[in-house]
Parts: C-alpha cells; sequence; structure tokens
C-alpha cells in the first residue's frame, strides 16, 4: 500500500510551485504583458478616439460619395464606403499593434528596409504607375492599388532619424547633404507625378529634423533662402503649383472644390445639422476623404470641428512632452519626426477644408477613408508607440543605481 505524503511535505511543494502571474499584471513578463505596461495607453486611446470618429465620419460622408461615383450600369449602396473602411481598419489594427510590439532595434531596421523599398516602389510609379484624377500616383490594379508616398512617409522619417542620430555620434559624417540629397530625390520623384503636397510634407519633416539636431543657424538661414526660392521657381515653371496658388490668392479661375467645402464646412453652424441631414455635402468632389472634415462640420457643427483639431493637437503636445527627458537622440529624431508628419498631414487637410490653404489631396489622419492611408497611417503610428514604450518602473526603483559622477 502506497503511503500518502505527509502534511508537512505538501506544505514544502506548494511552497515551491510558483503561482503564475495574473493577466496584464505587473508579474506577467509575456511579451503582451510587458507590452501592456510598456506602452504609452493615453497615446494608445487618444488614437482609437480619432478612429471611432472616423467611422462616424466616414458613414456620414458615405452617402455622398456613392451617389457622386454611381452611374450607369453601376450604383453603390448608401454605406459602401463604411464596409470597405471597416475592412480596412481590420488590417490596418493589428498592423499597428504588431509594429508598435516590435524592439526598438527591429522596429528601425524594419523602417530602413521599407524606406528603400517602397523609395524603388515610387521611382517606378511614372512608367507603371496608375492615372486617376489627372495624377500618377497608385501601383498596381484594383483591390490591390497603393500608393507608395503613403508608405514611404513614416518609413522614411525613422531613416532620416537614423542618419541624423549617426551623424550626433560622428561630427565628421556629412548628415546634411546625405539627407538632403535623400529627401530631394523623393521630392522630385513626388513633383513626377505631380503631387505637391505630399512634397510639402516631405521637406517639412527633414527640416524639422534638421533644426532638432542642432544644425548652424547659417545652415538655416540658407535653406530659408532656398525655400522662398524654390517656392518662386515652383510658380513660375511648375504648372501645377502655378494653378493652384493663382486660385488661392486671386480667386480666379475653377474655385469649386474650395467654395463647396468653405459652403458645407459651415451650413451646420455650431452644432451641426445632426447624422445624416447634411445636403451640401452632395456637391463636395471627394466627401470622403480630402473633405471630409467639411462633411463633419456640416452634420455634427463647428464644435465638433473644434474637438477633432483639439484631439490632433493632444497626440502631438503627448509625444513631445514624452520626448523631454529622452536621452537617445535616434529615439528623439523618430518619435519627433513621426508626430510631425502625423501632425502637419491633419493641419493641412483642416487648413484645405476652411480655405486657409490651397487644395493638396491630402487625406486626414485616421478619419478619412482609404486603404492606402488607412495602412500607411497603422504602420506610422505603430513605430511612434514603439519608440515611445518606456518601462514605468525602471527609474523608480531603489535598486537602479546612476552614476553622478561625484
Amino acid at each position: 500500500m502506497a503511503r500518502s505524503a505527509s502534511p508537512a511535505t505538501a506544505v514544502v511543494s506548494r511552497a515551491k510551485r510558483k503561482p503564475r502571474p495574473a493577466r496584464f499584471g505587473r508579474g506577467d513578463r509575456s511579451a503582451l504583458g510587458t507590452w501592456f505596461w510598456e506602452i504609452d495607453r493615453v497615446l494608445l486611446l487618444l488614437v482609437a478616439g480619432l478612429i471611432g470618429i472616423g467611422l462616424i465620419a466616414v458613414a456620414a460622408a458615405s452617402p455622398a460619395a456613392a451617389v457622386r461615383y454611381s452611374g450607369g450600369s453601376v450604383t453603390f449602396p448608401p454605406l459602401y464606403y463604411l464596409y470597405r473602411q471597416l475592412v480596412w481598419l481590420g488590417v490596418g489594427l493589428p498592423v499597428m499593434l504588431a509594429v508598435s510590439m516590435l524592439p526598438k532595434e527591429a522596429a528601425r531596421r524594419f523602417a530602413v528596409i521599407g524606406a528603400g523599398v517602397f523609395l524603388l516602389l515610387l521611382a517606378l510609379v511614372p512608367f507603371v504607375g496608375v492615372e486617376a484624377n489627372g495624377a500618377r500616383r497608385w501601383i498596381g490594379a484594383g483591390f490591390a492599388q497603393l500608393q507608395p508616398s503613403e508608405f514611404l512617409k513614416p518609413l522614411f522619417v525613422v531613416t532620416l532619424a537614423w542618419i541624423f542620430s549617426l551623424g550626433a555620434r560622428d561630427k565628421s559624417l556629412p548628415v546634411v547633404w546625405l539627407t538632403a540629397g535623400l529627401t530631394g530625390c523623393v521630392a522630385l520623384l513626388l513633383m513626377k507625378q505631380p503631387d505637391f503636397g505630399q512634397t510639402v510634407i516631405f521637406l517639412s519633416i527633414w527640416l524639422s529634423l534638421l533644426m532638432l539636431s542642432g544644425v548652424q543657424m547659417k545652415w538655416l538661414a540658407a535653406l530659408g533662402a532656398a525655400g522662398v526660392g524654390g517656392i518662386v521657381a515652383a510658380y513660375l515653371f511648375y504648372p501645377v503649383a502655378t494653378a493652384r496658388i493663382d486660385k488661392f490668392l486671386t480667386g480666379t479661375g475653377d474655385t469649386y472644390q474650395m467654395d463647396s467645402a468653405h459652403n458645407t464646412l459651415v451650413n451646420g453652424g455650431l452644432i451641426g445639422m445632426g447624422p445624416g441631414a447634411g445636403t451640401m455635402k452632395f456637391r463636395l468632389p471627394e466627401p470622403h476623404t480630402d473633405y471630409i472634415f467639411s462633411v463633419i462640420g456640416e452634420e455634427f457643427g463647428l464644435l465638433a470641428c473644434l474637438a477633432i483639431a483639439l484631439l490632433y493637437l493632444a497626440i502631438v503636445v503627448r509625444v513631445f512632452i514624452k520626448l523631454l527627458d529622452e536621452k537617445d537622440e535616434f529615439l528623439l529624431f523618430a518619435a519627433a519626426g513621426l508626430v510631425v508628419q502625423f501632425g502637419l498631414q491633419a493641419l493641412i487637410n483642416m487648413a484645405v477644408n476652411v480655405g486657409i490653404a490651397p487644395s493638396k489631396g491630402m487625406t486626414l489622419p485616421f478619419i478619412s477613408y482609404g486603404g492606402s492611408s488607412m495602412i500607411a497611417l497603422s504602420v506610422g503610428f505603430g513605430l511612434l508607440l514603439a519608440f515611445t514604450r518606456r518601462n514605468p518602473y525602471l527609474t523608480r526603483s531603489p535598486y537602479v543605481v546612476t552614476w553622478s559622477g561625484r
């Protein structure tokens, strides 16, 4: 007959057995648990708010877009673009979360390699690209079309940040000339499409990182003069820029888009006409993409537009506050560049809708409809979340010793 274990032995065996940490508890050392405690949950909440607002906005704009693009034997249902946006969101959200879980070194390598791939695709656009609305910006066919410049933006930001961080460690590296050459190459490819708005974004990102890197004032003065000269040259020799600047400054030519956007935006007053009650949105050329901010103004009011602008501002401010004590040059440049790109794109879209900037053909981040835009923004924001991950208990621990130098 087998002897049963004594009570003392049972107590010892239970003591040796390690309790399993609660899921997402502070003792959870799984990849998902570590991610949960290191991720900036405020940033995650803010972008979730933008995504939710975007779904409501696309639902409001979808009937107008469906009417506009229906014709002949093709008829789109009123919520066609909302259903498609849900599909893109189903792809984009897992991408964002997966990228945000990457270790910082892996995220950097992923971005640099991706930048090379999409720079090559951007160079192929003039030869194999698909033309739409007078511009050749897309590659592929049907459901598989993508816009290389959208994907290149966040990846290129991280690549520039990596080069600038190398220059911060080794002052002999010609980082100014190297980054200027890369940015100029991208700008020339974009102007050829033509895509003046994306060109402005890329140049602005480069200039922001250049200032953040502590470049000498003589460089900034020279760049300022070159920028003014570039705008004058674009006005004189680049027909797309000439037409848009003339239209914006003088109000001559075809101002239908600007007038329609302004009239739609103010039609709802402060509190809006109510979901689905807008009428002016049916006159907008792109109610679900470029001019979705105007649709929000008509149906939900100018107060809702102000709240959205403040939400974008909160994301930018949140990131810069987190970077105040960042000591790693690469993380500082990468996170700052990514949030500048994100905020600048939102600012340009809203400025176009309210009539203080010429039309750019640029989406409102996480709110406008679009497959390439949604997935590219998800990649970019995933990188931003990855580079702002912090261990909140590392600096608080009494067992972490730092050398004071005394």
